[in-house]
Formats: structure tokens, sequence, C-alpha cells
């Protein structure tokens, strides 16, 4: 039988141990997201859990691929057979290569684009829509309006770096929710590995670049970016218990880093859906972190109105100093 000594040797170290786990928990949750913009964004209100400069523009990389493949789907058969252009087969990017003369389905090019980040398949995907990556463009850019995604502007169907090219954290989750209507979109950014060929035989096995696939069980699916200027980004769909939730990210230092800040966009969100936190949106590094109210809508927009501004500025600036990259993944 325990004696009294015991039961309270064995009272304080459950104490200590309730301390040290709320102690940890608080300090995981209050660690900040290092990207510049960040955003966790409830599917079924369209509400912001927590936000770091949402509505800052910045480049897109190729979290672009997302849209070329829903235009592309909108007019190909994913069947239809694409052959390589010059043009498509000199856009620089990572491998695998496509070569000049090579045919590809549909199918597999969005495979290509989506999982690989081929920026090769995203212009030949681009040629065979709208006979050019230039006509493209104007589609890209009539699609993104058309799905409300305001601060968002293309001038090519990879994402390789453009004056005048943007977007949004915000935007990206706009996008995101409609690309998941596509059923071939949701099943390629949901494979972790895939083969494709080449209708002269050549064969390229492809791993996703979105590393959160082999962790995270509930991860639906996304798209990462790099480009110099650009540096990491990625927009994904996640699963929290029985709801949806889109992070978006652009900036991030490492590709370590991006994975770290959406697994806390994810925390964060889960935090606030389990009502255990209130949803915040940090608008900029002069401004303390402020709690959002969705009762005081008009109160909100000024401030965002407000700070919106120097955001602008800032992404300016940082766009002028940045040198441009001939590679986006």
């Amino acid at each position: 039988m325990l004696n009294l000594s015991s039961i309270l040797g064995i009272f304080s170290k459950m104490v200590f141990l309730f301390v040290f786990l709320l102690y940890a928990s608080a300090a995981y949750s209050s660690q900040d997201i290092d990207a510049p913009s960040a955003v966790a964004v409830d599917a079924q209100t369209g509400k912001i859990l927590y936000g770091k400069n949402p509505h800052m523009k910045l480049p897109p990389a190729s979290t672009t691929k997302l849209v070329t493949v829903m235009v592309a789907l909108e007019k190909l058969d994913p069947e239809q057979k694409v052959t390589i252009s010059k043009k498509a087969a000199q856009t620089p990017g990572v491998s695998p290569k496509l070569m000049r003369g090579e045919v590809y389905t549909v199918r597999d090019l969005v495979y290509l684009a989506l999982m690989r980040s081929v920026n090769s398949a995203a212009v030949a995907l681009a040629e065979a829509t709208a006979g050019s990556e230039q006509n493209f463009v104007k589609l890209m850019n009539e699609k993104v309006k058309y799905i409300g995604a305001k601060d968002t502007k293309f001038i090519n169907a990879s994402g390789l770096p453009g004056k005048g090219q943007c977007t949004t954290v915000y935007d990206l989750t706009k996008i995101m929710s409609h690309a998941l209507a596509y059923p071939l979109i949701k099943e390629a950014i949901n494979t972790r590995v895939y083969l494709v060929k080449a209708q002269n035989g050549r064969e390229h096995f492809i791993q996703n670049t979105n590393h959160l696939l082999w962790s995270e069980d509930n991860m639906i699916g996304g798209k990462t970016g790099y480009t110099r200027k650009a540096r990491h980004c990625f927009v994904s769909a996640y699963k929290v218990k029985d709801r949806l939730v889109y992070t978006a990210i652009l900036g991030d230092t490492n590709r370590e880093k991006l994975w770290e800040d959406t697994q806390q966009l994810i925390a964060r969100a889960e935090d606030v859906l389990a009502g255990k936190g209130e949803p915040v949106v940090k608008l900029s590094e002069e401004k303390p972190v402020m709690p959002v109210s969705y009762k005081s809508k008009q109160k909100l927009s000024k401030k965002v109105k407000v700070n919106k501004n120097k955001v602008k500025k800032t992404s300016k600036k940082r766009v002028k100093n940045a040198k441009n990259n001939k590679r986006t993944i």
C-alpha cells in the first residue's frame, strides 16, 4: 500500500508533467510564422483563421500551375495527345526535360506540371489549349478574375519570374478551392509517385514535391513553388476533423521552414476551430497581432485598408531589389 509520501511524490510528478505539457503546447502555438505572408482559411465559411499579411502581393512561382491546369482542362480531354514544341522544350526548369517532338497525353502533362512542377509541361498545355502561351495567359487572367482572386495577375503559364506577375496567399486559397472541383487536379496533387510515359517509349518516374503527403495523413494535397525572387511557396488543402482548411505561404526562406510553417498554420486552424483560440490577422511588422472580429466587419475593413498600403510599399521595394531566376518548382 502506498504511503502518504509516495502519493504526494506521484502527485507532484503528475503536476509537473501537466505544467510542462501546457508550457510546451503554449510555446508551440506562440511560435511565429517565418514567411512574410501566410494564411489559414476555413473552407466552410471563407473566414481567415490565421493571417500574416494575407493581401500582400508577391510572386506566385509554380503555384501558378494550378490555374494553368484548370484552364487547360476546361478545353482539353485528359486523353488528348500533345506534341512538345520547340518553345516548350526550351523553357527552363527542373527535370525531367521534355524533348521537342515528344508526345504526351494531357493527363501526363497535368501530373508533370502539378507533381513535379515541370515548366515545359505547363507551356505545352497552354499551347495545346490556346495556340500560344500568350493567348493562354489571357484565359488565365480571366479565370482568376471570375473566381474573385482580384490581386492575382499572370504573364506566363509556368510561374517563371516576370514583371507584373503576382498573387496573394488569400487569393491562393480561392484558387485552391476551385482547383479541387477538378477530379484530375485533386487526384494529381494527392499522388506521391507516378510513372509518365511518352509515346516514343521514354519514361519518367516522378515524385510529388509536396513532402507533407508522406507525414500528414489528413493532407488532401498542395502545390509548391520556388524561384529566387519568390522564394519558397506552398498552397494546400487539409482536413481538420470534419472541416476543410486551406493554407497558403509565400516567400519562405527554405523548404524545411515551408513545411514547418504550414504545420503551424494547421495547428492554429485546429485551435480556432476547436474553440481553443481566436482568429488573428497580423497585417504588418509595425502593428501588433490583431484579433479578428467578424461581428464588426466595417471597422475591420478600414484597418485592413490602411495597412494594405504599407504592405504594398514593402512588396514593391522587395520586388525591385530581388533578382530574377530561371527556375521554378
